[in-house]
């Protein structure tokens, strides 16, 4: 049986310090960031719902759907959003030999700068996506290395919602992050259809409840 721990351990961290888990921070601050999108019948409603709270979050976003969903791609650009690079169809690192994998990040970020519109704020020649999180939190390390070579930053996380869980009710949902999130912590949520149950239980509730308590959500700098 696997079992996905919500808290990263420490131990983890230390293996792999060349990966971002966290962002110290001295004030309130927490890091929403999203996977697996863009999806029109999600990640519309996340952004609904972050405007509401004034919060910002970071996208890894999957090119083919970028491809396919491009005005809700800008739309998180518009909006002040940060996007990242979650390879172009969802790809298995530790399946997939090293030249296929970079080829198809690379891919992704080619998607992710050719598909800005010119009514959007950004523009391609501006933009740097140097943000990577590669699917299911697991790669080779030689592809971690040329990536990180290649100028990436590997984004992993502090805490998984595990929204993505059928097996995971909607308050425990909401338990996995607030019974083990502090300041600075990277949480993980998806804006897919998959996790659409538990996240649209769990985020209002997580953005209630930590604004309530002062805290900002910001987008990973």
């Amino acid at each position: 049986m696997n079992f996905t721990p919500v808290k990263v351990p420490k131990v983890v961290k230390k293996m792999f310090p060349n990966f971002i888990w966290n962002i110290d921070s001295e004030d309130k601050t927490l890091y929403l960031t999203f996977d697996d999108g863009p999806t029109p019948e999600i990640t519309g409603w996340v952004l609904d719902l972050l405007k509401q709270y004034n919060a910002k979050a970071t996208f890894f976003c999957i090119g083919k759907n970028i491809e396919q969903h491009p005005e809700i791609y800008n739309r998180i650009l518009d909006e002040g959003h940060t996007i990242g690079n979650h390879t172009y169809n969802h790809l298995k690192g530790w399946k997939v030999n090293t030249k296929d994998y970079l080829e198809n990040t690379m891919l992704c970020n080619q998607v992710l700068i050719d598909k800005i519109e010119q009514s959007t704020i950004f523009n391609r020649q501006s933009l740097i996506v140097n943000l990577f999180r590669p699917p299911y939190g697991r790669m080779k390390p030689k592809q971690a290395k040329l990536l990180i070579d290649e100028g990436y930053k590997i984004v992993m996380w502090s805490v998984l919602s595990l929204d993505w869980d059928k097996n995971v009710s909607e308050n425990q949902c909401y338990k996995n992050v607030v019974d083990n999130t502090i300041s600075g912590d990277i949480i993980v949520f998806h804006d897919s259809l998959k996790a659409s149950r538990n996240l649209q239980y769990t985020l209002p509730k997580v953005l209630e409840y930590y604004s309530n308590l002062g805290y900002k959500f910001k987008s990973i700098p």
